[in-house]
């Protein structure tokens, strides 16, 4: 009887119609493919049973997530070759009924489920989230996921942000460092707004309240911080008291939809309107307006995916949302742009962030990497795994284009029409 790794290798590469490029290394310690590529290990049948009970993304998700799964080798090659395997066939329903249909391939399938095991599908890993089919985006939902996220713990971040403390892309410089880099994108936000002593900024989404105690400590601006995260703002609270920043700096935990307290000179929006959602959007660019005060800038930094023809169609990544950042979702830049503008918003400039974007997140994977024994005594090695992937996979979508960043500067622009903008704004470039 042929070993596992082989047997596996062969039924996979009739039901998927393509032939395999990773090497399959089996529960009974057989290998089999290609000599100098990345192993798939799959450590038991059970990751097989995940991966059969749901197909796709999420099966291979739960199985790694699990421990049950593993790569042997570069994790980024590995990835790359998955993509194609279950992120990037662009097959059809059609094309899919077709394949299910077809004699062999159901031969192969039911052989794979004999292999697995058992016919119980396991349970998912308590790392995923388990919600009902509810209305999404409101205070309640918004606070469960941004806890689930954010609340892993301090330390846990820590190990892999580094000092900065900063949880979106840094701006990056050729010998540079990651904390250089994000003091860099920092300072580059607060000259898009155009800070000066006196000015009063809200921070939306203020994390562990770097850009807040940046602004105060750099520009001599009066910060109210709003997070929804209670230890978030605790730790933000404790940095701005080591600063010597209390009277300038205000922590709250608070969603941006019950701050009344404007008119704010600036407002920035760093990484935080990806939890906002699509029915949300428009609701949440008028706050912001509402916010500002007559000529004040808006600064929002927001990931941003790829248009699509059928935008009815679009899907939240099933990893993403079951593992990262539940009800989490990206928009194509044109739908932000417009958004802002319908609220009133006079979209002045437009950076992409891109690279930038997939250079920090592989900074953060080697971070992780270097604090791994530590992360997982801190989070669990469930937590640590989803961390290591997520961040892998998505410093190959930034790079590959699949996904972009991007900070638009939008002004409430005055009756008068004067924008206060120099007749070249982008002077912060040097």
């Amino acid at each position: 009887m042929a070993d596992a790794a082989s047997r596996l290798r062969s039924l996979a590469e009739q039901v998927l119609g393509t032939p395999l490029p990773m090497r399959v290394r089996a529960w009974d310690g057989s290998l089999d493919g290609p000599p100098d590529a990345p192993a798939l290990v799959i450590r038991n049948r059970r990751a097989l049973r995940r991966m059969l009970f749901k197909p796709g993304e999420l099966g291979l998700a739960r199985a790694w997530v699990a421990g049950d799964l593993d790569i042997e080798g570069d994790l980024y090659t590995a990835l790359e070759m998955m993509a194609g395997l279950v992120w990037e066939r662009g097959e059809d329903a059609r094309t899919l009924m077709q394949a299910v249909r077809d004699p062999e391939v159901r031969a192969a399938a039911r052989e794979l489920l004999k292999l697995a095991g058992p016919p119980v599908p396991p349970a998912p890993p308590r790392e995923e989230i388990r919600r009902s089919r509810r209305r999404l985006h409101t205070r309640r939902t918004d606070k469960r996921a941004i806890s689930h996220h954010y609340d892993v713990g301090n330390d846990f971040y820590e190990i892999v942000l580094g000092p900065s403390m900063v949880y979106s892309c840094a701006y990056w410089e050729d010998g540079g460092t990651l904390e250089t880099a994000q003091r860099d994108k920092l300072e580059l936000v607060c000259a898009k707004l155009g800070l000066t002593a006196g000015m009063r900024l809200l921070d939306v989404g203020c994390g562990w309240g770097s850009m807040a105690i940046h602004a105060a400590r750099e520009h001599g601006v009066h910060v109210v911080g709003v997070t929804l995260s209670q230890e978030q703002a605790a730790y933000a609270r404790k940095r701005v008291a080591d600063e010597g920043l209390t009277d300038r700096v205000e922590i709250r935990v608070q969603d941006y939809r019950d701050v009344v307290d404007g008119p704010f000179d600036a407002i920035s929006s760093i990484g935080m309107a990806e939890h906002v959602g699509a029915e949300r959007y428009l609701e949440y660019a008028r706050q912001l307006y509402a916010l500002l005060a007559p000529g004040g800038r808006l600064l929002n930094h927001q990931i941003a995916r790829r248009p699509q023809r059928d935008e009815s169609a679009y899907e939240v990544d099933p990893f993403i949302d079951a593992y990262v950042f539940p009800d989490g979702e990206l928009a194509p830049l044109g739908t932000t742009v417009t958004q802002l503008e319908r609220a009133g918003f006079e979209v002045r400039d437009v950076e992409s962030l891109r690279e930038h974007y997939a250079r920090t997140l592989r900074r953060w994977v080697l971070n992780l990497e270097a604090g791994r024994h530590r992360a997982v005594r801190l989070a669990g090695p469930g937590r640590t795994r989803v961390w290591q992937l997520y961040m892998a996979a998505c410093a190959l979508a930034f790079e590959r284009n699949r996904i972009g960043v991007n900070q638009v500067l939008a002004i409430r622009t005055p009756e008068s029409g004067g924008s206060g903008l120099p007749p070249r704004p982008r002077v912060w470039h040097g």
